[in-house]
């Protein structure tokens, strides 16, 4: 009697039916884009913690030739980190909605 493999599958898609036009269309839609973004961005997270580790033991390892050896870790971490935080002005508006601005009367 052998093992049976056991394989676990993420589904790694955003759903189908979210519509950004009408995020409120489709509540169930919009929790799982809400979930699918989240997921993505902790990926990129993840990753650019990964890539400064490797880039700290280059420097350690490299000590005074750290930059020429080490210029191209350096490169992927500041393109791993552009845009991971999403900030005030940087949330995704199909989840958050349009910026409504108040008119004030003169």
């Amino acid at each position: 009697m052998g093992r049976k493999s056991f394989k676990v599958e993420f589904d790694e898609s955003p759903p189908d039916d979210f519509d950004p036009a009408h995020p409120y269309k489709d509540p169930v839609a919009m929790l799982e884009m809400r979930e699918h973004l989240v997921r993505e961005k902790w990926i990129d997270i993840e990753t650019a913690k990964i890539l400064r580790e490797k880039l700290r033991w280059c420097y350690r390892v490299e000590g005074i030739n750290h930059l020429q050896k080490c210029r191209h870790l350096v490169q992927q971490y500041l393109e791993s980190t552009r845009g991971i935080g999403w900030g005030k002005d940087h949330r995704p508006h199909s989840l958050h909605g349009p910026k409504v601005e108040s008119v004030e009367a003169e």
